[in-house]
Order: C-alpha cells, then sequence, then structure tokens
C-alpha cells in the first residue's frame, strides 16, 4: 500500500479535487492543511521545495499542483 500525504489549504478547489479523487478511488491519505498546520508548511517549503498546492507526497515521489495523470500513473490506476 503506498503511502499518501495531501498539503492543501480549505480554500483551494484544485485541492478539493484531489481529495475527491483519492477518495473515489479509495486510495487512504494524510491530510496537512498548510493554512494552520506550520510545521507541514515548513515541511512543504523547505524539504520539498513547493510552494503551492496541492502538492501530493505519494511515497518518496512528489506532485506539485494539480495534475491527476501523474497521480493515476503513480497510484498503478
Amino acid at each position: 500500500m503506498k503511502k499518501v500525504e495531501v498539503y492543501s489549504q480549505p480554500e483551494c478547489p484544485p485541492c478539493q479535487v484531489v481529495k475527491q479523487f483519492l477518495t473515489h478511488h479509495q486510495i487512504n491519505f494524510t491530510e496537512f492543511d498548510v493554512s494552520t498546520d506550520k510545521a507541514a508548511r515548513e515541511r512543504m517549503i523547505h524539504t520539498f521545495q513547493a510552494y503551492s498546492t496541492p502538492t501530493v507526497k505519494v511515497d518518496d515521489d512528489l506532485v506539485i499542483g494539480f495534475n491527476l495523470p501523474k497521480l493515476e500513473e503513480l497510484l498503478n490506476l
């Protein structure tokens, strides 16, 4: 099973679509709200070098921004 983390913000429509996509495909994920979780925001920016949401980590791979085809590829869908 792949480990999936979603770094998002409440007022981010693409973030909502990504979470709905994962839920629809019954993919378990951990969500981090970077608008309120300072540690998650720091990890997203400094560790992943990502400055936009959604940022999705699938095992050791990153998808920065809205890219459902890349998520499908990484999740073998």
